[in-house]
């Protein structure tokens, strides 16, 4: 061991026009020819700042990007230090690992991205004050002061699969329901929608215009923390962004023991409602479909438009005419029912094979849902194909220029600066491609039906990539993969969770790679080690959630059952173990074809066709209207109800109404210097004060701290009693009575 070179020194200001900058300036008033060049928007985009349509080529002509991005960049910092991927690697075994043992558990904890990013901080600095000066073959296992790229990287090998991989709750499902046992090839779901994703990232990457918001919250946080250079030309007066943040991560601390612990029908029920009582100052439910600090608020429109019209008008207008048989169940629920009103027994239906049997099926009873439920699936089928269609109208000449466009030819600030570094070669991708490829079809052996699992991806990946690209939501793929593999393969219920699986994860973890490359892109990391990373901290993910699992299952007695003694009863594997007999067991011929009770829902499909073509046409003749702010989310932005209601999201809308339009429009330089930052802390304080009341509260002791003097108070019983929790529906079947048709 030798020691170490000179370690690494920030630049000093005389040398940033070299180091940091990289490029001429070129300050100039932008016409609208310009700015379409610089951001490649050859379409109508909501996002673009044109009230002052005075623009920087060293700066984001997007106001969103420049109040949490910094413009500047020194490819000297340090970047895959030994630090570096000692402590990722170390996060990409905890973290998932502890997410996949909650996973089974009800009720459940999730250690969130932002918990690592601010430990991990901590960490790094700890490192680069007391790990020696060595070099050790060539390497410098202390480079000097812990940077910010550092703390990207390693970030993002803590989340890129902190969460329950969903392949594991087929595994799960296998085990439990199907006696079956398989190996770790399930894990080339996650890679490969990674090759996919880097195909695709010249689409999603690149253009400026994919702005990715929720990646600004994460920008805002590590520069608040690394107190990085801003672009955005805010009010330098007030307190510093490091105290905001400190402020509000204490008070967001503070709360949440409230409603997190502490805690205070029908229509304004939560558990079986509509919760139409909608006052709450509770983030977590505020930030249940995501932060409205985060989202543009032409989408939170959006999405709150959709929500008013589908939930409540149209939801209840159908519930209490008693379309579908709405009055003789709750009018929320995620629970399927028999003409009993009992929950539906599929066990009744099936022949010792897994497959139906249709004289039983017919003696029992056919499947009913909510009406909420109910609508979900139609407002999934409408926004499949209200995304194909949004594409084709606004997208379709910015795909096929992309297609062609060089990174060069994009002129803004991030995509010059990142230029620099060397790309991830397309012959990577293809590899992993390959490679995954051939393990799925060792995996699946189902050889006819493989060219669909990703036919799926890649037809959507694009599109609904560039919708979550610009407005913060993604369009599952989970339903249409449901009906394609009903139809094609009835009968084969693991057969179904392979091909949901592989088509809608797919395309999932490509966008979570594209996703990951664009933060990578706003804080300059170069793309090489990013591949590496993510690739790298995915494979251990995925072997540590699988080791865990089948740890799990050999020494948890009662594993999975309802009345295991810890908790254990795995909730989820019981959805997607019963979705598995329903939805290919029952198939969607017998729920949604012609004569089924719920048919019409299939028109769904044609009303998301034929939606985007009249705002767009409309546009044409009046293109200064509102009508170009109305997008395919009005359909799939309400894609968690239920669970989740009104409570979740009326003060999101509220939330995003005042920050992310009255605020930026009147108090402008207060948004750029303190909106993602106060995102960053509210997000930060609830994901922390949720692990300290988990395992200081309620894990303990099996929960009994505090349980006589705190939580037995009228606030945490109320909620418990009533028609709301017991799902009492409008209309009361007497003994021995059944609703729906007489025939099936």
């Amino acid at each position: 061991m030798s020691q170490a070179a000179p370690q690494y020194s920030p630049p000093s200001p005389t040398q940033e026009s070299d180091i940091e900058k990289g490029v001429e300036h070129d300050t100039k008033v932008l016409d609208e020819s310009h700015i379409a060049e610089l951001t490649g928007a050859v379409f109508e985009d909501p996002n673009l700042d044109k009230e002052n349509i005075i623009a920087f080529d060293d700066e984001s002509p997007y106001p969103e990007v420049r109040s949490a991005v910094a413009n500047t960049d020194d490819p000297s910092m340090p970047v895959t230090t030994f630090r570096t991927w000692v402590i990722g690697l170390a996060w990409a075994i905890v973290i998932p690992g502890l997410n996949q043992f909650f996973f089974f558990r009800f009720p459940s904890v999730t250690i969130g991205g932002i918990v690592a990013q601010l430990l991990s901080f901590p960490m790094g600095r700890a490192a680069a004050a007391w790990l020696p000066n060595w070099t050790i073959f060539g390497v410098k296992i202390n480079p000097g002061p812990f940077t910010v790229k550092e703390h990207v990287l390693i970030t993002i090998m803590a989340t890129v699969g902190s969460g329950s991989a969903y392949a594991t709750d087929i595994i799960a499902v296998q085990r439990v329901y199907y006696d079956q046992v398989y190996n770790f090839s399930f894990m080339s779901t996650q890679l490969i929608g990674y090759s996919i994703g880097g195909i695709a990232r010249r689409f999603l990457v690149d253009p400026p215009s994919m702005i990715w918001p929720a990646n600004l919250v994460n920008c805002a946080l590590f520069n608040t923390l690394h107190s990085q250079q801003y672009a955005g030309m805010g009010n330098r007066g007030g307190i510093s962004r490091e105290r905001f943040f400190l402020f509000g991560f204490i008070g967001s601390f503070t709360w949440y023991f409230f409603p997190g612990y502490i805690s205070i029908a029908g229509l304004f029920g939560y558990v079986h409602g509509m919760g139409m009582s909608i006052i709450t100052f509770d983030w977590s439910q505020i930030a249940y479909i995501g932060s409205p600090l985060a989202t543009p608020w032409w989408a939170e429109a959006n999405i709150f438009a959709g929500f008013v019209f589908f939930f409540w008008f149209l939801t209840p207008l159908l519930h209490y005419t008693n379309v579908w048989f709405g009055e003789f169940m709750p009018i929320s629920s995620r629970t399927s029912y028999d003409n009993t009103f009992n929950t539906y027994n599929v066990s009744r239906i099936l022949t010792p094979d897994s497959t139906i049997d249709l004289e039983a099926y017919h003696n029992y009873s056919p499947l009913f849902l909510s009406t909420t439920f109910a609508i979900s699936y139609g407002l999934s089928f409408a926004s499949i194909t209200a995304t194909l269609m949004h594409a084709f109208l606004y997208f379709r000449k910015q795909i096929w220029v992309q297609a062609r466009r060089s990174l060069h030819e994009q002129p803004d600030i991030h995509a010059r600066l990142m230029s620099r570094y060397e790309q991830v070669p397309e012959w990577w991708y293809i590899i992993i491609f390959l490679s995954m490829f051939a393990i799925g079809i060792i995996s699946i052996e189902v050889w006819p039906t493989l060219g669909l699992h990703f036919g799926t991806p890649f037809t959507y990946v694009i599109p609904i990539g560039m919708i979550q690209a610009i407005t913060n939501q993604q369009v599952g793929l989970n339903v249409i993969t449901e009906l394609i593999i009903g139809y094609a393969l009835p009968g084969r219920p693991v057969a179904m969770m392979m091909f949901k699986t592989w088509g809608y994860i797919t395309m999932a973890q490509a966008l979570t790679f594209t996703s990951d490359f664009k933060l990578g892109h706003y804080m300059k990391i170069p793309p090489k080690p990013m591949f590496w990373c993510q690739i790298i901290a995915t494979v251990i993910a995925g072997t540590v959630q699988l080791g865990v699992q089948a740890w799990m299952f050999t020494n948890i007695p009662d594993m999975c059952s309802s009345t295991q003694k810890d908790g254990f009863i795995c909730p989820s594997t019981e959805v997607f173990g019963t979705a598995s007999i329903i939805v290919s067991v029952i198939g969607p011929a017998l729920q949604f074809s012609k004569g089924q009770t719920y048919y019409p829902l299939v028109f769904f499909f044609l009303i998301g066709a034929v939606t985007p073509v009249i705002p767009w046409a409309l546009n044409k003749k009046y293109p200064n209207s509102i009508l170009k702010y109305i997008k395919p989310v009005i359909f799939n932005g309400t894609g968690l109800i239920p669970p989740a209601t009104a409570i979740n999201y009326v003060p999101w809308a509220g939330v995003g109404f005042i920050f992310q339009y009255v605020i930026r429009r009147r108090h402008f330089s207060w948004w750029t210097k303190y909106n993602y930052v106060l995102s960053a802390a509210l997000d930060s304080g609830v994901a922390v004060s949720i692990l300290v009341i988990f395992f200081c509260l309620q894990f303990p002791k099996n929960g009994t701290i505090g349980e006589t003097n705190i939580l037995n108070w009228w606030g945490n019983t109320v909620p418990f009693v009533g028609a709301d929790n017991a799902g009492t529906p409008v209309k009361l079947l007497a003994p021995g009575q059944k609703f729906g048709p007489t025939t099936w």
